[in-house]
């Protein structure tokens, strides 16, 4: 966990009220999702309609999977994100500005040894999925890298999460929704209530 305190993205993002949800409950970031294949998957106009939306002092991080270099460029100009996430081995092979910052992710059951990214997302083995990453492996790398635990959290698991893996910070998408894509308000603020609660506990 940061000197700032608990780092909290709600990912998936597709409406100004969800943003502004997610804004009023107290998250650091939200996610756009870029990837055709994903109930969250956004267009490039109805992106820039949303990332105008997100107030200040929120980050906005473009979330990928596996992107064509053409797909990342037209979304730089559309969103101008603060972070570009997607799977360390995609960012081997993209050009992505100078400066530009990255989120890499990591994934349960695929070895991360050698050198690692100062801040990393640490994820299971399905984006978007709800399913649960490997919380011990988590924990592990959390002392290695400012860490984003990602993957099945919701609101009734998160402080166990920060209180058994210590991450820099937490992501949740399919458990603030009420169907699957859509983000409920009443989800994403008790999913940062607790979040908070157990960063505080651990800071008391």
């Amino acid at each position: 966990m940061s000197a700032g305190g608990l780092w909290v993205k709600v990912c998936g993002l597709r409406s100004v009220e969800a943003i502004e949800a997610a804004a009023a409950a107290g998250a650091n970031a939200v996610g756009f999702v870029f990837h055709e294949a994903s109930p969250r998957n956004l267009d490039l106009a109805t992106a820039r309609a949303l990332q105008a939306a997100v107030p200040a002092g929120i980050e906005r991080v473009a979330v990928f999977l596996h992107p064509p270099q053409t797909l990342v460029d037209d979304v730089l100009v559309a969103v101008a994100p603060d972070w570009v996430q997607t799977d360390g081995d995609d960012l081997a092979t993209l050009r992505l500005p100078a400066g530009q910052r990255v989120l890499p992710v990591l994934r349960s059951g695929v070895p991360s040894g050698g050198v690692l990214p100062p801040r990393c997302l640490y994820e299971s083995g399905r984006s978007g999925a709800g399913e649960r990453a490997d919380w011990a492996e988590a924990s592990r790398l959390a002392h290695r890298c400012a860490l984003v635990l990602a993957g099945g959290l919701d609101a009734a698991n998160v402080g166990e999460a920060v209180r058994t893996v210590r991450p820099f910070g937490v992501d949740v998408s399919s458990g603030v929704e009420r169907e699957r894509g859509v983000k409920d308000a009443g989800r994403i603020r008790e999913f940062l209530r607790a979040a908070r609660e157990a960063e505080r506990a651990l800071q008391d």
